[in-house]
């Protein structure tokens, strides 16, 4: 009977451990930064600069492919309008803006810049939000 019981808690803590690992990988993907990969950092490369907020896009379609791997997004609010903010953390990583410094796109309100390091890419979007804000985007694979 004893032994019939040591078993039970055993298995009982096996299970136990078993739900607690599968609840911290499933809420990374209820929770609002389900699309921040490396928590802390920007694209996994570098620091989040003080006055970056991260955040992520509310759709659930792209829930579901930032979840299935089909996409990669991360998201940044600052306070003023600042398109290039997130620009040098990612160069300290390796990545090099394509097109050069300006960017592939700039008007009074969006900067747009695809950076690489070696094959990979990562289009950099920064918008202007009222405040003023600025949000600033990072998606590719």
């Amino acid at each position: 009977m004893r032994r019939a019981s040591l078993l039970a808690w055993a298995a009982l803590a096996l299970l136990s451990a078993g739900l607690g690992v599968w609840q911290l990988r499933e809420s990374r993907w209820r929770g609002p930064l389900y699309c921040i990969e490396a928590p802390g950092q920007v694209w996994g490369v570098a620091p989040v600069p003080a006055g970056a907020t991260p955040t992520c896009p509310e759709s659930r379609s792209y829930r579901e492919e930032v979840r299935s791997g089909q996409a990669r997004v991360e998201q940044y609010v600052l306070s003023g309008w600042q398109p290039r903010a997130l620009l040098p953390p990612l160069e300290a990583g390796g990545y090099v803006p394509l097109g050069g410094p300006e960017g592939l796109y700039r008007d009074a309100d969006e900067f747009a810049a695809l950076l690489s390091r070696g094959a990979e890419q990562i289009q950099y979007v920064a918008d202007k939000l009222p405040g003023p804000q600025t949000l600033v985007t990072l998606s590719g694979r």
